[in-house]
């Protein structure tokens, strides 16, 4: 495994650990997915229920696939083993990547501007300049948006354990505007 993607487990698994309790569980993701649909003040009632959707399946993928001492949580030993078999989750990322780019496109033109991009991201908890950083490296338009399937693919490689140097990079650790 690449030590991008080690860093970026690590990085995921603290912001998912909605409680602070030092472990994953079913509140966990429902904290965040409160916290994410607030941001997006603008969505429609049908994206915000499907990102509660997605968050809700990105639970129970986890539970049932990586809990293997079934106490209902998700050490981050646990977490970390999803990295290793990536293909157990693709379909819960895309969930989640589609779902949450589909929040960030409130008006459907399949452009994300950077005031919902950043409310969202912040809302996860990434942090405000990572986030700021990420928008520039994913190439913004002239009119300062993205198009819905760039942060998708954005989203998924940051899943992806074999990728390097990728615009998700930087929300890990130290920034390079």
């Amino acid at each position: 495994m690449r030590a991008e993607a080690t860093q970026r487990v690590a990085l995921v698994f603290s912001l998912l650990d909605a409680n602070h309790s030092g472990v994953l569980e079913a509140e966990d993701f429902t904290l965040m997915a409160d916290r994410v649909v607030a941001a997006a003040r603008e969505a429609a009632a049908p994206a915000k229920d499907r990102l509660r959707g997605a968050f809700a399946q990105y639970w129970t993928t986890l539970r049932t696939t990586l809990d293997t001492n079934g106490d209902g949580e998700i050490d981050f030993e646990e977490y970390a083993a999803c990295v290793l078999s990536p293909e157990r989750f693709d379909a819960t990322v895309t969930e989640f990547a589609e779902a949450l780019a589909a929040l960030g496109d409130p008006d459907g033109d399949g452009l994300i501007d950077r005031q919902d991009f950043l409310a969202l991201m912040t809302a996860i908890g990434f942090a405000p300049v990572n986030t700021e950083a990420l928008f520039e490296a994913f190439g913004p338009t002239t009119a300062d948006q993205l198009p819905v399937p760039v942060w998708v693919e954005g989203i998924k490689d940051f899943y992806a354990p074999e990728k390097a140097d990728i615009p998700g990079d930087q929300l890990v650790g130290g920034v390079t505007v």
